[in-house]
């Protein structure tokens, strides 16, 4: 059988590279590419692959927001990080999110594999180049920054955050969200009054260090 497989990344190189390295194997499909985050949640739920291959970055919806509205409606499917961050922060969300696995971009096209094989046998992977990290950081106990100073936020606030850091007028976050001009207006003032952020610019900083945006 077959294994069905969605690859989600902003740039189109790498999207094409990995899909010609998938496809070498007999038993991998590529059924779909999305280059953002909310066209990887609606691909997904549209096709239902076995393996979404999911970027951390991405433009509308990042890859953390992603997996968790992706699991939310698709528990079946299994989620593996390629990104190109190995800080402990972005590994931990991803698997809180939901996600299976976590690899780094620069690793060998049979770690890839690999890793997909292992996640479609219910077992969960980590590159072993971050695995010595968290078990430092889980022998230390240390609390991490994200549990110390970041205030809880919706999934619904995360993603109007993340269009707001990303220049998005109120108009087009309502339109892509579905949602009344006022509704968005609502959000953006909660989120300020969550983080104690008066304007746009405090807002896209916040993103940007908090991982829900970048550069």
């Amino acid at each position: 059988m077959q294994i069905k497989v969605v690859i989600a990344d902003d740039h189109k190189i790498v999207r094409e590279g990995l899909k010609s390295l998938l496809e070498k194997s007999p038993d991998v499909e590529v059924v779909g590419e999305a280059s953002d985050g909310r066209a990887a949640l609606t691909m997904a739920q549209q096709l239902v692959p076995d393996i979404v291959v999911m970027d951390i970055n991405m433009p509308m919806l990042n890859g953390v927001d992603a997996t968790s509205q992706l699991l939310e409606s698709l528990p079946g499917v299994k989620v593996i990080a390629l990104s190109m961050y190995s800080n402990k922060r972005f590994v931990q969300r991803m698997f809180r999110a939901g996600a299976s696995g976590y690899l780094l971009k620069d690793c060998a096209y049979e770690e890839l594999a690999f890793a997909i094989s292992s996640v479609c046998a219910d077992k969960k992977y980590l590159s072993p180049g971050l695995a010595g990290t968290l078990i430092e950081d889980y022998m230390g106990h240390v609390t991490s920054v994200e549990e110390v100073d970041s205030p809880a936020l919706t999934a619904r606030e995360r993603e109007v955050l993340q269009l707001i850091s990303e220049g998005w007028s109120t108009q087009s976050i309502a339109e892509k969200l579905n949602l009344s001009i006022k509704t968005i207006e609502s959000h953006r003032r909660r989120i300020m009054e969550r983080l104690n952020i008066e304007s746009i610019a405090g807002l896209t900083k916040y993103a940007i260090r908090e991982g829900v945006t970048s550069l």
